[in-house]
């Protein structure tokens, strides 16, 4: 079955290899999937996106993200759903993004909506009185385990990245990795303390969205802490990315919240980059304790990890990421959900008739 499928980013992330997000980035991989399998791709995403597929460009506002920022997004990508859904004779919507609800399009098209962040963050009506044509998806085994009672979860399908993309080097630098977008629910001044109580040298890589909570996290909790051997280099993306990730001694993953999944820790692995990582959410799912890396419960923890961390086989690392991380495996669950649910559609359509 030949499938045309609009993906759509979160209104305020542009999808690209230099996002941070992890939401942006299963979407570029299912992006890039399809059109290679021949499916017609369209994905709806800010302006300065790039996309393999067809990008359907939305001029947003790109200043303060404040909430009248959201709110005009929103708006428009709404607009811009409801336009294309006739125009390209759209398939199956694949929605990404923590406010989907704002700009779920009217009528009957097949609606996918992958679930990247904590459920607790959606509000419960968006989760749990869901119409017959919207299907959400679960990232890990342990989303789906905690989702209330009333949480619709139609599937669950656990991410993975490109092991094309990400692979080992040969030689690996003298610094400890951390990454992400920069805010406080991803702990980055901790991996920065980590370090310090380590007395290892760190690179900190990731984007300062202006929204007013991240720059104020960055001016009061990072910034301080910076010197000479903790130092920020920015976003990074492509090739520059990998080349990070693969050179590090490991990568560390403080997060504050129960992470639903972590793109970043497989991509490490599939580097053959060991991840010190707190023991929460779903990172016990992607990290295994003693052989791909460390989980820890706090920054003297993490500091002990630091010192450990060459007993860990980088090759085991990588071996584990092609077992079980390799986004084929997640792009073929998708495409048989979009199958399924669009055969569905036409069952009901048939007898509705």
């Amino acid at each position: 079955m030949s499938l045309t499928v609009l993906s759509v980013s979160y209104p305020l992330a542009k999808v690209s290899p230099a996002t941070a997000g992890g939401a942006e980035q299963v979407l570029a991989t299912i992006d890039k999937a399809l059109v290679r399998a021949g499916h017609r791709s369209l994905v709806l995403a800010p302006y300065g996106s790039s996309c393999s597929g067809l990008l359907i460009p939305a001029k947003t506002p790109n200043s303060l993200l404040n909430d009248d920022a959201k709110q005009e997004s929103r708006r428009i990508f709404k607009q811009l759903i409801e336009r294309a859904l006739p125009r390209y004779s759209v398939d199956v919507i694949h929605l990404h993004g923590l406010d989907f609800w704002e700009y779920l399009p009217d009528g009957d098209t097949p609606v996918v909506v992958s679930l990247h962040l904590p459920l607790e963050w959606y509000p419960q009506a968006a989760i749990s009185d869901t119409p017959p044509n919207l299907t959400l998806v679960s990232v890990s085994q342990f989303q789906a385990r905690n989702a209330s009672a009333g949480c619709a979860i139609g599937a669950v399908i656990p991410n993975g990245v490109d092991l094309e993309e990400f692979y080992p080097t040969r030689r690996t630098g003298d610094y400890v990795l951390a990454m992400g977008r920069i805010c406080p629910e991803k702990g980055l001044h901790l991996a920065i303390d980590a370090a310090a109580e380590a007395r290892a040298n760190l690179l900190l890589a990731g984007t300062v969205f202006e929204y007013p909570e991240h720059r104020a996290y960055f001016d009061s909790k990072i910034a301080p802490r910076l010197n000479h051997r903790a130092r920020f280099i920015g976003p990074v993306g492509g090739k520059r990315k990998r080349c990070l990730l693969a050179g590090a001694k490991c990568l560390l993953l403080p997060s504050q919240v129960q992470e639903t999944s972590s793109l970043l820790a497989m991509e490490a692995l599939a580097c053959g980059t060991p991840v010190i990582a707190w023991r929460s959410g779903a990172l016990p799912e992607i990290v295994s304790d003693g052989r791909t890396g460390f989980l820890v419960s706090s920054v003297a923890e993490m500091a002990d990890a630091i010192a450990q961390v060459d007993e860990i086989n980088r090759a085991d690392c990588r071996r584990e990421a092609e077992q079980r991380f390799d986004s084929r495996n997640m792009v073929s669950k998708y495409v048989e959900l979009y199958e399924s649910v669009v055969e569905r559609n036409r069952e009901r359509e048939l007898r509705a008739a």
